[in-house]
């Protein structure tokens, strides 16, 4: 394998442990001088997954949803996951309380003044000060209200918010919602990375911004569509994680996924289900991660706990020089307009 391509100090220190290049968020897609074919993954079937994922990522507000309302219309009425909650006036104080909306947000231009984080992560992720550096000084003001499961209700009501974001995902939504409720007017989209898409326009829709955020969308996957044009058809890439104990590869409706199949992106036959957005695999089934290319996270950042499985090296991705370290952080763990842009300009400057 290669030597570490990477713009990354951090990772550049890790020397010969690390024989894969590195796409990282603050050079926007730092990729490989890989060479090998372009169709080394013996067995990974060419199957394109675009129109099982169009099917289970939806990309408009689910019905009786929304507002109705076009942008900067005050006060609106927003249907939701939760109920109805009535806006009177523009927000200017919006608490974030689930992964992903920060970026949403941001991506609509609005920054909150208080956010909650991830597991093991910080409030704002790296990735969007690279994205948004006119917004640098306002991302590092924003407020840690605690984590996105069990958010602080007293540290949010210390910030006097007119507005509070959250989905249902993961946590007790219900009660959480109607502690929030006697704060500030909140509104719950559904969550997880198969669903970024129309919590961007519900969202967007809170903010007064929902014709925004479809011209937003509309062009993104203009953009999508145009970058697939330049991959090969048959050419296959893989998504893999390792955090902890647990190795996953990530199919058609992940996040991820989604991008690839708006690209028009080929999967290996192990990744185009579309029941769930992962697939938990052992060691021993590393093998349903092989692919031409193959795009791995590894929580910490630590490639060698991937690389240095028994079966890593007989991979045809590997063996072709075709394995690239991706940005956790966009690619894995915020489900936002903006980190599916980092994705598409990641892969589209990585995959031939």
């Amino acid at each position: 394998m290669s030597s570490l391509l990477s713009r990354r100090t951090a990772l550049g220190a890790l020397g010969a442990a690390v024989a894969i290049p590195v796409i990282t968020a603050c050079s926007g897609a730092t990729t490989s001088t890989a060479t090998g074919s372009a169709s080394a993954a013996a067995g990974a079937t060419d199957t394109a997954s675009s129109s099982a994922a169009d099917a289970a990522v939806p990309t408009t507000i689910p019905q009786g949803m929304g507002s109705s309302q076009g942008d900067d219309v005050f006060p609106r009425t927003v249907t939701h996951f939760l109920g109805e909650t009535t806006i009177d006036a523009a927000p200017e104080r919006v608490v974030i309380i689930s992964t992903g909306q920060l970026d949403a947000a941001l991506t609509l231009g609005i920054v909150p003044v208080g956010a909650t984080s991830g597991d093991g992560a910080g409030t704002v992720p790296d990735y969007l000060p690279a994205a948004f550096p006119d917004h640098v000084d306002a991302l590092e003001a924003v407020t840690d209200v605690g984590s996105r499961t069990e958010p602080s209700v007293e540290a949010i009501a210390d910030l006097s918010p007119d507005l509070v974001l959250m989905n249902i995902a993961g946590k007790d939504a219900e009660s959480l919602y109607g502690s929030l409720t006697e704060i500030a007017p909140t509104v719950a989209t559904q969550g997880t990375g198969q669903y970024w898409k129309q919590d961007f326009l519900l969202l967007a829709d809170a903010l007064g911004k929902p014709e925004t955020a479809q011209a937003w969308l509309d062009a993104f996957h203009a953009d999508a569509a145009s970058a697939g044009q330049d991959i090969t058809d048959d050419v296959t890439v893989s998504l893999l994680r390792k955090n902890g104990d647990r190795t996953r590869i990530f199919g058609a409706v992940s996040f991820a996924g989604s991008v690839l199949a708006d690209m028009g992106v080929a999967r290996p036959d192990t990744q185009t289900f579309t029941d769930d957005t992962s697939v938990d695999i052992s060691e021993e089934q590393l093998d349903q991660a092989d692919a031409d290319w193959i795009l791995f996270g590894v929580q910490g950042g630590d490639p060698a706990e991937l690389t240095g499985m028994s079966l890593w090296p007989t991979l045809s991705a590997v063996q072709a020089d075709q394995v690239v370290q991706v940005e956790e952080e966009p690619f894995f763990l915020n489900a936002g307009p903006t980190a599916a842009r980092f994705v598409l300009d990641s892969v589209s400057t990585t995959v031939k």
